[in-house]
């Protein structure tokens, strides 16, 4: 027991104490003042007052044994999330819900790239291995700290930035480590040109799916370098950082170079995840003339993997394992989303513009957000089945209606009418521009409810915290952009004015022949 939690316990008992023993003697003066007039009444006083105190002690005892009973509950549940087996099984269960939900995708490209790296993700959790990605500039010395752990050449030792030119895996085994690790050489970050930029985004994908990763530098962090580990690091990967080519360094600039690095992961890393190696030392001239090729010196680096690997491996992995399947579940989610706004978008366009004629050819007052929004009740319908959601015609209508309520008390209405008056001066006669304003109006206004709905239903019906009319005030904002409105006002003359300027012209003829 630590002396403060001794010290706390020795406190609480002596408070204890002197309060059992001032309630011990008020007990006593209550009695003795009451018992001289009557002796009962001052018994079952007093025996009161003993039942309340012992009841609120047991209260107290009682929640407090709860809150840790509990506390040990959420412990345990934690300890139980965290295991290898719960990762492991938590993998599982998100690659059992992609392979549902991929089902769902239309495009069969997509679906086919899924389910293939699905597949990837469950070999390695059946397989195991222990991936190890290097990864860093091609100047850093990647491929010889490679050919150095291996004992043999695995690439151009030496070469210029770019050595490796696509990625490379190979198998070695560790003391102490029953999984076999398979090491990875990915090409180098940081390069110029269109090739160097597709070869870094290989990297940088492999980098996130390794077990473990090496990132290696041969002197401080570049800003890009920088951010890029603190990247990795968030999002939880184990990075060794590995300082080579430490020979050209004097001992003091190498500890204070260690020190830098390690600052910039500390609340990540331990100081002993900055590891100082040369894994191809520069030749050294004797004092004989001789020159003498120094060996590597990469043994740090080994023991340092041997330790976290063999104490952390099987975390790791079924970590990793658990990163990846949600990463998967996260894109799967996504192209979910925009196939579904893709169809939700064609539903709204096609009903603004079957509002628009319905209502520019009935002789209405004005624009009637309300009968507009009796008949955009199916568009609600077709977009809850879009998403997943079965509504009724009933629910729809009391969905548009409360949405067309709303847009009227935010004066979206209003400015829309002034929007399309504005748009359509033309030399038209009034009484088909007035009908247009009003079909024009009605398709654009059809077009922010549907807007916003499709917002509603990605967010599982919930409006937000703003609520609905967050939602609808930002909608009219996106879709009132002049260049927008332009585009919107050349459609809307193709399918509403022009329709209706010809059925004027039309009636006006036949009118003219009786």
């Amino acid at each position: 027991m630590s002396r403060s939690r001794l010290a706390l316990l020795i406190g609480g008992g002596i408070v204890m104490l002197i309060m059992m023993l001032w309630l011990a003697v008020t007990l006593a003066q209550i009695y003795a003042s009451i018992a001289p007039t009557s002796p009962m009444l001052a018994a079952v006083l007093v025996w009161a007052i003993v039942g309340l105190c012992v009841g609120l002690i047991a209260v107290v005892l009682y929640a407090v044994l709860g809150l840790r009973r509990t506390s040990t509950r959420k412990r345990q549940r934690r300890s139980h999330l965290s295991s290898p087996a719960a990762s492991s099984e938590a993998a599982v269960f998100s690659l059992d819900a992609i392979h549902q939900q991929v089902q769902g995708i239309e495009d069969q490209i997509a679906q086919e790239a899924l389910l293939e790296r699905s597949q990837e993700i469950e070999a390695q959790l059946a397989r195991g291995d222990l991936t190890v990605v290097v990864f860093g500039t091609g100047s850093a010395g990647k491929t010889s700290l490679v050919n150095a752990v291996l004992g043999r050449i695995a690439g151009q030792v030496g070469a210029s930035m770019g050595t490796t030119q696509v990625f490379q895996a190979y198998k070695l085994r560790l003391k102490g480590l029953q999984r076999t690790i398979q090491l990875i050489d990915t090409p180098g970050i940081l390069e110029v040109g269109v090739q160097g930029s597709d070869r870094e985004t290989q990297a940088r994908t492999l980098a996130t799916e390794a077990v473990m990763l090496l990132f290696v530098v041969d002197g401080d962090l570049r800003q890009s370098e920088y951010q890029l580990l603190r990247s990795l690091l968030d999002m939880g990967k184990r990075v060794l950082i590995v300082l080579n080519k430490t020979d050209l360094y004097p001992p003091d600039d190498r500890d204070t170079l260690r020190q830098r690095l390690y600052e910039y992961g500390q609340d990540r890393l331990s100081p002993d995840d900055v590891v100082a190696i040369a894994a191809n030392p520069a030749p050294v001239q004797l004092d004989t003339g001789e020159t003498v090729q120094p060996e590597p010196n990469i043994v740090p680096l080994l023991r340092r993997m041997a330790t976290v690997l063999r104490t952390e491996g099987e975390d790791l992995i079924a970590d990793n394992i658990l990163l990846q399947s949600q990463r998967l579940t996260e894109e799967t989610r996504r192209i979910l989303t925009e196939q579904r706004r893709r169809q939700a978008e064609k539903v709204v366009d096609r009903f603004q513009w079957v509002g628009a004629g319905v209502l520019a050819v009935t002789l209405l007052p004005g624009v009637d957000l309300l009968a507009a929004a009796a008949v955009n009740a199916q568009m609600v319908v077709e977009l809850g089945k879009i998403y997943g959601c079965d509504l009724d015609l009933d629910s729809g209508k009391e969905l548009a209606v409360s949405l067309a309520k709303t847009m009227i008390g935010l004066g979206v209405l209003k400015g829309a009418i002034e929007i399309f008056s504005l748009a359509l001066q033309t030399n038209a006669g009034t009484f088909v521009i007035g009908r247009a304003i009003q079909g024009i109006t009605t398709a654009y206004l059809t077009r922010i409810a549907g807007k916003s709905f499709i917002e509603y239903f990605e967010n599982d019906q919930d409006w937000g915290d703003g609520g609905m009319s967050e939602v609808v005030q930002e909608q009219f904002q996106l879709n009132r952009r002049d260049e927008f409105i332009r585009l919107f006002v050349k459609e809307a003359v193709d399918r509403v004015l022009i329709p209706l300027t010809n059925a004027e012209d039309s009636s006006a003829d036949q009118a003219s022949q009786r």
